[in-house]
């Protein structure tokens, strides 16, 4: 789920903060151009973890700030394949489930990858129908209820060159999760 990753980058550090001592500067300008941003298929930026050397101080012909090549590392967020994750219940609409982790809330459980069989409430809240169908068989999956679910996909779709107003905001990272098996499902269940 949380890893470290090594990034090498080019940083331009501004002259006010040349009065700072300069891993200081370094780390205030790379949280400030990476902390809860998502790289493309490395996941969200959780940290600067450590810098690792630093390189340069280079003052450009006709630029006003100093560059240094920067060699650190981030802890990222980006939960593999097959992993369990327990998270909130957002919202339930037709399509599934939105869960939420606090920090990240873009995973959704879509309807064919809920316990099965599942059908819809009249109060729009999705519920597992398990056993013989008596009253004791009826789990519904209730709004800020902690899940635990499996991730079955992490995606970074492309950034979109034009979109419509009434769209969902872009998001760049996308988990996908299950809850059709066994100790998955509400953590009030298990």
């Amino acid at each position: 789920m949380f890893y470290l990753s090594i990034i090498e980058h080019n940083l331009p550090l501004p002259p006010r903060l040349l009065n700072l001592p300069l891993h200081n500067a370094i780390k205030g300008e790379l949280e400030k151009l990476f902390l809860d941003k998502v790289i493309a298929n490395l996941g969200l930026c959780i940290s600067v973890y450590d810098i690792r050397s630093v390189e340069g101080g280079f003052i450009y012909p006709g630029e006003g700030y100093s560059s240094y090549k920067v060699v650190f590392r981030l802890i990222m967020f980006k939960p593999f394949v097959g992993e369990a994750i327990v998270g909130k219940i957002e919202s339930s609409d037709e399509f599934g489930l939105q869960v939420s982790l606090g920090f990240f809330n873009d995973i959704r459980i879509p309807k064919h990858l809920l316990m099965q069989p599942c059908n819809r409430g009249p109060d729009g809240i999705w519920v597992w129908n398990y056993g013989d169908g008596g009253e004791d068989s009826e789990y519904p999956l209730t709004i800020n209820e902690e899940i635990r679910f499996r991730v079955s996909n992490v995606k970074f779709p492309p950034i979109p060159l034009e979109q419509s107003e009434d769209s969902k905001p872009f998001s760049p990272m996308e988990i996908t999760g299950d809850i059709n098996g066994d100790g998955l499902g509400l953590t009030s269940w298990w």
